[in-house]
């Protein structure tokens, strides 16, 4: 999650590329290859604003050495993506990330399968982010499009939230176009009252070309984090190329 200005294009919707998933073929074989590291440069060098990656608690797909390789040889900011456990604080705060996303994560889950629940825990994940924020990464909370979320967000000052957009894709997979659109709608409602609040808005999980330009239509988004879609295009298309048409329907939804 980046909060760079862009002076010549100020309405420009930044593209987050998640590498992740270039882990998972490589712990499938357990080699040293393919590289997160390497993908994250290729990403920064084909035009991403930022890269994300999520160390999970059972390292399935990012370890602790894809962390510090990250931050020795990025130069754009890295979206560290943890759960909110003391071990993954001491990590973050021993690398200060540019940014440090909070999610909820469960051992059996293939994927992140909702927002966090920060209502219900409001006073825990104030203590916990205020370390983060004091070591200077600009911290972010994924939830999901509900009222109650967001407001508890803007009520323990997270700077920015990252709306799941997966039930939206999802339903869009399953052709549950009227259940696609009612979601949609969530998710601008959610982004308008963010907004409202001085909240930062950014978006993620499951999106594809298909589904991106209402998203990235929303005024309030400022920021896509992208990764299992685009890494998957990337063995067919190369990953410079797979970014490119995904920045041009970006670019194409926002203008």
């Amino acid at each position: 999650m980046s909060d760079q200005t862009d002076n010549t294009h100020t309405n420009r919707l930044r593209l987050g590329v998640n590498i992740d998933h270039v882990a998972t073929v490589r712990n499938a074989r357990g080699s040293a290859y393919p590289d997160p590291v390497r993908a994250a440069l290729l990403a920064q060098e084909a035009g991403a604003d930022g890269i994300t990656a999520h160390l999970r608690e059972d390292r399935r797909h990012i370890l602790d050495d894809d962390i510090s390789g990250l931050m020795d040889a990025l130069s754009i900011p890295l979206n560290f993506e943890i759960a909110a456990t003391e071990e993954m604080q001491a990590i973050a705060l021993k690398h200060q990330p540019h940014a440090v996303c909070i999610v909820p994560e469960k051992r059996e889950e293939l994927t992140t399968e909702g927002g966090l629940e920060v209502a219900a825990q409001e006073n825990r994940l104030a203590e916990y982010i205020a370390p983060l924020a004091d070591a200077g990464s600009r911290v972010s909370l994924f939830v999901g499009a509900e009222e109650a979320q967001i407001r508890a967000a803007a009520r323990i000052g997270a700077p920015v939230i990252e709306l799941h957009t997966g039930a939206y894709c999802d339903f869009h997979a399953e052709g549950k176009f009227a259940e696609r659109d009612a979601e949609l709608e969530r998710l601008r409602d959610s982004a308008r009252l963010a907004h409202s609040l001085g909240i930062e808005v950014h978006m993620g999980h499951g999106l594809t070309y298909e589904t991106v330009k209402p998203i990235a239509e929303m005024p309030e988004v400022m920021e896509l984090n992208i990764g299992h879609f685009l890494i998957g295009e990337s063995i067919f298309r190369g990953l410079p190329d797979a970014m490119a048409e995904m920045r041009k329907l970006m670019d194409e939804a926002r203008a």
